[in-house]
C-alpha cells in the first residue's frame, strides 16, 4: 500500500491549504516563499486535485475512480465527487468529532473501533448509506481515548446530515452531503473535473 510521508504543515504550505481545514491546529514560523510567475489554467486544476486529495487522505487511483462514479450519477459531477469523498466511513468518523483528524479516523477505523449498524468495519474506504448508524464499538469504549471522549461532557458538532449522539458515542446518517455541507473545504470542484475532462 502507498502512503504520504510528506510533513502535512509543508504540504498545507505548498497547496495554500490552512492547517485547520485537516484538523491541524499548529502554525509555521517561515516566511511564505515567493510564488512564480502567473500560475497556468491547468497548474490551477492541478492544484485543486492535489488539495481534494491531500483534504481526504485519498491516493490517485482511487480518487480517479470516485470520479468516474460521480460522472455517472445524476446531478452536477464536481458535487457528486465531494458528496462521495464525504461518505467514506473514514471522514464520517471525523465529523462526528471521534478524531481530531481525518488521518486518525484512518486509524481508529483501520484498528476496528468502530462499526456500522452492529457490526465491525476495519475498511476506512467503506461508503456509509442513508439510515446507518455509525458507532464506537462496545469493546472499545473501555479504551482509554473513548473513555476520555465520552466523560468530556461535550456535545458532538456535526454537519447537517448526521445526527449524533454523544452519550452512546454514535451517529445517524440523515442524508446524503450536499454542496451546502461542504462548503468549509476549500476546494474548486468544477475546476478538477475541467482537469479530467481533458
Amino acid at each position: 500500500m502507498a502512503i504520504d510521508r510528506v510533513p502535512e504543515l509543508k504540504r498545507c504550505r505548498a497547496l495554500g491549504l490552512e492547517p485547520g481545514v485537516i484538523g491541524l491546529s499548529k502554525s509555521s514560523n517561515r516566511q511564505p516563499r515567493r510564488t512564480r510567475g502567473k500560475v497556468s489554467e491547468y497548474g490551477t486544476q492541478l492544484k485543486e486535485k492535489q488539495k481534494a486529495k491531500f483534504i481526504y487522505g485519498v491516493l490517485e487511483k482511487q480518487f480517479r475512480s470516485y470520479y468516474n462514479k460521480a460522472k455517472k450519477m445524476q446531478g452536477v459531477t464536481g458535487e457528486n465527487l465531494l458528496s462521495l469523498l464525504e461518505r467514506r466511513i473514514d471522514n464520517v468518523v471525523y465529523r462526528l468529532g471521534f478524531a481530531s483528524t481525518r488521518k486518525q479516523a484512518r486509524q481508529i477505523v483501520r484498528h476496528g473501533h468502530i462499526t456500522v449498524n452492529g457490526k465491525r468495519l476495519d475498511i476506512p474506504s467503506a461508503m456509509i448509506c442513508v439510515g446507518d448508524v455509525v458507532a464506537v464499538a462496545e469493546k472499545s469504549k473501555s479504551n482509554a481515548f473513548f473513555k476520555a471522549l465520552a466523560e468530556s461532557n461535550n456535545t458532538l458538532t456535526t454537519p447537517a446530515w448526521i445526527t449524533a449522539d454523544a452519550t452512546s458515542l454514535s451517529g445517524k446518517i440523515e442524508r446524503f452531503p450536499g454542496a451546502e455541507d461542504v462548503s468549509d473545504i476549500p476546494v474548486d470542484s468544477q475546476a478538477i473535473v475541467e482537469l479530467y475532462s481533458r
